[in-house]
């Protein structure tokens, strides 16, 4: 995609206005825009330092400082094969905020003005964004992993690995579209940040993700029941070493991932074409 091809009809800004492009059109306008944000992460770094950090950080924190406490001392190890799948579902979490405040950025920068002013599907700049934030929750993925061998994580299910990986994608890639909404409504990167650590704490530790619910109070584990990380925390520790079964647990995530992606979907993209 040239500068001729996407200056020669600007649209106005804070519309509904959206040209209609084909699909290959489409394709191309988000490969450039993927191109953007790649080349915008290699000359900013720093943008990386949660994908590589977070990981190891939050596996070393709760397998060495929690998990005696949690799993009983000298029981590490088997606690490492039981928070890492957990730490998969916690991982798309986490990015998917950074989604939003990187979004709303942008918006204060004019970047976003920049863009809406092109001949361009406004539901491409934000497939573009979600793309690129995949392939980072790809890599913190694949760093938690190294960093799990590394503490002595099992796997028995080598596919099963890949469908936990590809089941966390596809949760991560859902909960994108709610932070790419906020990003568009909410003033500012802070407020983004305030509501979505409000919103993922209660989550992320009301789930399956760090303890079995068994040893929370009975509320709790109602909670926990029907707490999407639950399902995908199980699913993924299922896939990979088995031991239970998880057709169940696979399809409530999917169900999940699905419905919040119709649902918000669709608002992020309104929203964008309308902010003013």
């Amino acid at each position: 995609m040239s500068a001729a091809t996407v200056t020669e009809a600007p649209a106005a800004l804070g519309t509904d206005d959206d040209p209609h492009v084909g699909i290959r059109a489409h394709l191309r306008h988000i490969s450039a825009l993927v191109r953007r944000n790649v080349l915008w992460i290699r000359q900013d770094p720093e943008s990386m330092f949660d994908v590589i950090l977070m990981p190891i950080v939050f596996t070393l924190l709760f397998v060495f400082v929690f998990g005696g406490a949690i799993a009983g001392k000298g029981n590490q190890d088997e606690y490492v094969n039981y928070v890492v799948p957990g730490l998969m579902a916690m991982m798309g979490m986490n990015i998917a905020m950074g989604v939003g405040t990187g979004f709303n950025q942008d918006f204060q920068t004019g970047v976003m003005d920049r863009f809406r002013s092109l001949p361009i599907s406004r539901a491409s700049v934000l497939i573009a964004k979600i793309s690129v934030e995949i392939g980072r929750l790809l890599l913190a993925t694949a760093i938690l992993l190294g960093v799990g061998f590394l503490l002595g994580l099992s796997v028995s299910n080598v596919p099963g690995l890949f469908a936990a990986i590809g089941l966390a994608l596809v949760f991560g890639s859902s909960i994108m579209w709610i932070f790419l909404t906020m990003g568009v409504v909410m003033k500012n990167a802070q407020a983004i940040q305030g509501m979505g650590f409000l919103v993922l704490m209660p989550l992320q530790f009301g789930s399956s993700i760090f303890s079995p619910p068994s040893t929370m109070p009975g509320w709790l584990q109602t909670f926990t029941d029907y707490n999407p990380l639950s399902s995908l925390a199980d699913a993924a520790r299922g896939l990979m070493n088995g031991g239970q079964p998880v057709a169940h647990d696979v399809m409530i995530t999917l169900l999940w991932s699905l419905v919040i992606t119709v649902v918000m979907a669709p608002v992020a993209i309104h929203k964008y074409r309308t902010k003013t």
